[in-house]
């Protein structure tokens, strides 16, 4: 089922992302208000969180994608019925604020998802490799692996050494503005997944400050770094700057340059299943998320 319970979509993307998942064989269904519109929601709180339930609780609905980000999933989190969700676990797949819906869903049922591209398709920014990504991470049980890119912005932003932990995370505003929630992931062990959009650097820099100084990031076993897209401000400061100079100096592997987020080419990878970054070799390897 498609379903979107952030921003508002657009139905000739949603067409061509239907094109993409039936010829995998997939049976897409619409959710009644996937193309509802109030201001910056995709319909009302209440219609949105009805179209997830609704999927959630539907036996004939084997996975929920949804159909982009945007904003709206924060306000829906709580009224998500997560004894249907632990009744009968089905893959979610979507990425940007869907990080929101993301993180509710591994604290209410501990339910691994995926990150990756939203049903409203767009083949110029996510070309045949993006696509068959996202394929294998919903109907493959192989490992996912992903390598840095060394032409990504966050190549450089990268510290020695591997790790092993449950891939945790997504877009990193969303993550920030779960701290004092009930939806903040314990990240004691865990790889770290971050990537982000239209935020100049010294808004990630505040963002990463923020974590730190509310001890979110103690304990934690490494980080991926993902892409950081349009995130220059014109000051002579990189997104990468400081990314490499407050993730640098936790002492835990760090490995940059994977095309995950909102840039050109992106990867799909499962969040809540055990993964290892080998920052040395520039790959992670995740578990995959569907059995």
């Amino acid at each position: 089922m498609l379903v979107s319970p952030s921003g508002p979509t657009r139905p000739e993307r949603v067409a061509r992302g239907i094109e993409l998942l039936t010829g995998w064989g997939l049976r897409p269904l619409l959710a009644p208000n996937a193309y509802a519109r109030q201001g910056y929601f995709a319909g009302a709180d209440a219609l949105r969180a009805a179209d997830l339930n609704a999927a959630f609780a539907d036996p004939e609905v084997r996975g929920v994608l949804c159909t982009r980000g945007g904003y709206g999933a924060q306000r829906i989190v709580d009224d998500i019925d997560m004894a249907a969700v632990r009744r009968d676990p089905k893959v979610v797949a979507g990425f940007s604020d869907i990080t929101a819906l993301q993180l509710a869903l591994w604290r209410g049922a501990r339910l691994a998802t995926v990150h990756g591209p939203g049903a409203a398709w767009l083949d110029e920014r996510t070309p045949p490799g993006s696509a068959e990504s996202l394929r294998s991470a919903l109907m493959a049980t192989d490992p996912i692996v992903v390598k840095r890119v060394e032409t990504e912005e966050t190549a450089p932003v990268t510290v020695p050494g591997t790790a092993t932990g449950p891939l945790i995370g997504g877009n990193l505003s969303l993550i920030v503005s779960t701290v004092g929630t009930p939806d903040f992931p314990d990240l004691r062990g865990a790889i770290l997944l971050v990537e982000d959009v239209s935020e100049a650097p010294y808004k990630v820099d505040r963002m990463l400050t923020h974590l730190r100084r509310a001890g979110a990031l103690d304990g934690v076993a490494g980080v991926a770094v993902g892409q950081f897209t349009d995130c220059a401000d014109g000051w002579p400061v990189t997104v990468s700057d400081v990314l490499a100079e407050r993730l640098g100096d936790l002492g835990v592997p760090v490995l940059g340059g994977l095309p995950i987020g909102h840039g050109t080419g992106q990867l799909t990878v499962p969040v809540g299943t055990l993964a290892t970054i080998d920052a040395d070799a520039g790959v992670l390897t995740v578990s995959p998320g569907v059995t």
